[in-house]
């Protein structure tokens, strides 16, 4: 008994513990009404509902039961059954009781996880949109037809369980005789089973009439497109006045059926339930597969054209492609040589650093420790120069990495390495002249155009910071080592949940396994514990009525790092709107389990960025801003949620600045695009103009991800920061198109999509050509072989697009790892313009090579050592030339001196020495490639001596 008593009070606990840890955390981040409002919904909806569906059925077990014949009249047959009855007998209301509680609680968990519909329902905000078939408003199938649904569904497992429970009990007290001769129910039992059989029928004439409705929303196969959702021709001529027959159908059976109360007889009711099964197989299936074949088929083009329309204008709508500003390119330019080289420098700031190649850089360059880390795929953003201009920005956050803790423990895993360190930023258009990242942040403690204005540097929420970590007790925690000394510290924000009590550590031990957390004396005054620390889980925490952006990205606002995450409210319930599958729509190339799309359901038809999300890196705090203030989807959850989300007004300049068009939106719009750019209902049977989104050149087998890119469409007098993609003719490599949205929140302009198609018999090349012609070209071939000596790798960037003057630009930088790192640095740089292409050391010298012509722009002269303050950016030096043996030189040195420093703070002498050693080395090598290239290099020596001192 005492084991079986602490077994119970155990498992109570445990759950206890989940509950009162999920309440903590909630409160923790100030969103309390979204977890009291979740919990009192399902609760409410699990009452309600599981009284319900108890009631119906033990309502109906007593009815039978109190129908029963009297026992002179049971048959030899129920007196076989009367040591059944017998057992029952003590026990029956125990039995009934114990039947409706257990359907009721099966009733009641399901309908619990109805919650959403609930709340879309009861706080549905019209669209202002009529579907083009019935006239109802698109809230009426987004909000209203589901939880409908939802009743008719639950009513239907009502009255089955209630006719199998009640037709058990009749048949266990004789009102039911299924092998003696004469009467098979009694008047009683054929009156009471009578009427649940009305009331399925019932229930069924409401199904036929809802599926009118349904057809709006129904997915089908259908040659014009794929997932194609709403009426064809043959829905609207034969399939809706089938439902509509078989409604009236079903509700004159159902009357007979409660007409069996009074006639006490079930031919009637039989008659007409077969005469609607009959019905539901000629009217429901054979028709509308005549009116298919000899109506439809024949001219199906004309027959379906109308439906075709509607399908194209409610798809454009609900995606918000509508607007999209299609125009005519020619993709052949008749500008003159200068005037595409002059226009090559103001057309797009071509980015350079590619944030899907160079993030091992960031790492052996800025990694500082092997406790840091960064994002495989690192982030496009902007910031101003010192001059005042903005640039494309390549950024990525050094965080906590504690698989790279040398001494693993609970100790150190939890207490010690609790946050990572700074951002690091590097310019976009612009490499240093040994092809690394021209940082404009970097260092620990941070240094650069950042730092000079001060912000708070530490990250204790992050993409990669998925553990836990307890802070702020009497624990310290590591903070980063400057030279070898390191410098600790201790947590001074109000995140996390407090363990001041021995409940709270107790819940935590159970809810994490971990039952040190109750005892362990690094736990005391001050300590709170960290966790869901991910942007991504915190803001779909918080939201989880939001479907959350697969990628995420940090900025620097108002002296802190916050992390910008886009999110969206979506419903696969828009009429006529083709449905998309968001998980295979936005993989690509990059796509990984960090980026991968957070969905509440995967397949949608409607989609908007509703709501701008930020998350501080140092205190973990949750922001959602309404973004877009006409959604009626966001207007209904705001409803739901009272004071979760904050006004519009409430963005500040600062955060809007870095406010950008998503990813994954974007993916989402150009998949329908390849389609819906055609209005014309004939076109789009035809299938004549349907595009397909190439394949990554590099990555065959993945398709190709879009690219933010400042630049300017030829109806732009300015660059934009734009998010841009290209687009084949279905089945070739050609260019078929090429799209730009304009990603610049503070534009007037922004989310304006623009697309300029080519002649449908264009001879421009797409990007798989592009690259096929860059790697069969011989010359560049073997530069590339010369590249990949002593057993170097080559990785090729990002292959971006410019519209330039009429014809199509395409840039792609080429990195080469070196076989003594392990991080690519930018070598070579490919262009392509028509027919020329041409394989330079920088992108200057590319554009005048295919251009055949001097840019207006010329890098700086061999030696000249850049303006004070500015990144030495001279093009790197042809590999082989005396200045590439001295820059390889003093690239070791460098590396040398970072070694020495690491192994300087981790106390490690021999390699301390051997880290010296081979600074020693390189600075001599680097001095007698000097000496040989002529004695003459003043101005060098004193740039090597700054870069040895740097």
């Amino acid at each position: 008994m005492t084991v079986g008593v602490l077994a119970v009070l155990a498992m109570l606990f445990v759950m206890f513990a989940g509950f009162w840890t999920d309440w903590l955390w909630y409160r923790s981040v100030r969103y309390t009404t979204v977890f009291t409002t979740t919990l009192w919904t399902k609760i409410g909806m699990f009452a309600v509902f599981g009284l319900l569906m108890a009631a119906a059925v033990g309502f109906n077990i007593w009815l039978a039961h109190r129908l029963r014949p009297p026992l002179s009249a049971m048959s030899l047959e129920q007196q076989s059954l009367d040591r059944y009855r017998m057992g029952i007998a003590p026990y029956k209301k125990w039995v009934l009781l114990g039947v409706t509680a257990l359907v009721g609680l099966i009733a009641g968990a399901s309908a619990a996880g109805q919650w959403r519909t609930w709340l879309m329902w009861v706080n549905a905000v019209p669209f202002g949109t009529a579907d083009p078939q019935f006239g109802k408003d698109v809230a009426f199938y987004a909000f209203d037809l589901p939880w409908y649904r939802f009743l008719l569904s639950f009513g239907f497992a009502a009255a089955v369980l209630s006719l199998l429970a009640a037709g058990l009990v009749h048949y266990l007290y004789g009102g039911l005789r299924l092998t003696t001769p004469g009467a098979r129910a009694t008047s009683q039992a054929t009156g009471h089973l009578s009427v649940l059989l009305g009331v399925f029928v019932a229930l069924k004439a409401v199904a036929y009439w809802l599926d009118r409705y349904g057809l709006a929303v129904k997915s089908g196969d259908f040659k014009a497109t794929d997932n194609w959702t709403g009426l064809r021709y043959v829905d609207a001529n034969a399939y809706l006045p089938a439902k509509t027959i078989l409604f009236f159908i079903a509700a004159i059976c159902a009357v007979l059926f409660f007409a069996t109360l009074w006639r006490r007889t079930w031919q009637l009711p039989v008659i007409g339930f077969g005469l609607m099964v009959l019905s539901a197989i000629l009217i429901g299936g054979l028709y509308p597969a005549i009116v298919q074949k000899f109506q439809v088929q024949p001219n199906e083009q004309a027959k379906e054209a109308p439906y075709i329309k509607k399908n194209i204008d409610a798809t454009r709508d609900a995606y918000d492609i509508d607007d999209a500003e299609v125009s005519n390119y020619s993709g052949e330019s008749e500008a003159s040589n200068e005037e595409l080289r002059d226009a090559a420098d103001t057309t797009a700031s071509i980015r350079l650093l590619d944030p899907n190649v160079v993030s091992p850089s960031f790492q052996q360059l800025q990694q500082v420790r092997s406790y840091y880390q960064f994002p495989a795929t690192l982030d496009v953003d902007r910031y101003a120069t010192e001059d005042g201009e903005e640039q494309d920005t390549v950024v990525g956050l050094r965080e906590i990495n504690i698989n790279g803790i040398t001494e693993r423990n609970w100790i150190n895993d939890h207490f010690k390495y609790t946050h990572g360190f700074g951002m690091v930023a590097g310019k976009g258009t612009e490499v240093a002249s040994t092809g690394a990242p021209a940082f404009i942040e970097k260092n620990l403690p941070p240094e650069g155009e950042l730092a000079e204005d001060g912000y708070e540097p530490r990250v204790y929420y992050g993409e990669k910071t998925t553990q836990y970590s307890i802070v702020g007790g009497p624990q310290k925690e590591l903070d980063y080592i400057a030279g070898s000394e390191e410098k600790t510290y201790s947590y001074k924000g109000d995140s996390g949940v407090s363990l001041g009590n021995v409940a709270n550590r107790a819940a935590y031990a159970v809810a994490f396994n971990e039952p040190q957390i109750l005892y362990s004396g690094a736990i005391g005054e001050g300590s709170r514990i960290l966790y869901n620390r991910t942007p991504k889980e915190r803001v779909e925490a918080v939201a989880p009525w939001l479907t959350i952006d697969g990628d995420p990205y940090p900025a620097v606002v108002d002296g802190r790092i916050q992390w910008i995450v886009d999110a969206y409210t979506t419903t696969n319930q828009y009429p006529y709107s083709s449905r998309t599958t968001l998980g295979e729509t936005t993989a690509d190339a990059l796509t990984d389990g960090q980026r991968a799309v957070i969905a509440q359901q995967n397949r949608v038809n409607y989609i908007r960025n509703s709501v701008k999300a930020t998350v501080d890196a140092y205190s973990g705090e949750v922001k959602l801003y309404e973004w877009d203030t006409r959604d009626p989807m966001l207007k209904t959850w705001m409803k739901a949620f009272p004071g979760t989300v904050e006004p519009k007004s409430e963005i500040s300049d600062s955060l809007v600045n870095h406010f950008r068009y998503p990813q994954d939106l974007f993916k989402v719009q150009r998949e329908l695009l390849t389609r819906y750019h055609v209005t014309s209902a004939s076109q789009f049977y035809s299938g004549s103009e349907r595009w397909q989104v190439p394949d990554d050149p590099t990555q065959k087998g993945n398709a190709v991800p879009p690219y933010y890119l400042s630049m300017k469409m030829p109806d732009q007098e300015e660059q934009t920061f734009s998010l841009t993609t290209t687009f084949n003719p279905s089945g070739r490599e050609t260019l078929g198109a090429f799209m730009a949205v304009n990603a610049d929140a503070r534009s007037d302009d922004y989310g304006t999509i623009r697309i300029l198609k080519l002649p449908s018999n264009t001879t421009v090349s797409g990007p798989q050509q592009v690259q096929s012609r860059f790697n069969s070209d011989t010359d560049i071939a073997n530069e590339i072989n010369i590249l990949r000596r002593g057993d170097s790798e080559v990785e090729y960037g990002n292959l971006l697009t410019v519209p330039l003057e009429g014809g199509l630009l395409y840039v792609e930088p080429v990195y080469v790892r070196g076989a003594g790192t392990n991080y690519p640095l930018l070598r070579k740089v490919l262009v392509t313009y028509g027919e020329e292409t041409a394989f330079e050391n920088t992108l200057g010298e590319a554009l005048n090579s295919v251009f055949g012509v001097e840019g207006s722009e010329e890098p700086p002269a061999e030696g000249e050592e850049p303006p004070e303050g500015e990144e030495d950016t001279t093009p790197p030096p042809a590999e082989g030339s005396e200045d590439a043996t001295v820059q390889e030189a003093l690239q070791d040195a460098q590396e040398a001196f970072e070694a020495g420093q690491e192994a300087l703070g981790n106390q490690d002498w021999d390699a301390y020495g051997q880290a010296q050693q081979d600074l020693e080395d390189a600075l001599e090598r680097a001095a007698e490639a000097e000496q040989s290239a002529g004695g003459d290099g003043g101005s060098d020596n004193r740039n090597d001596e700054g870069r040895r001192e740097e």
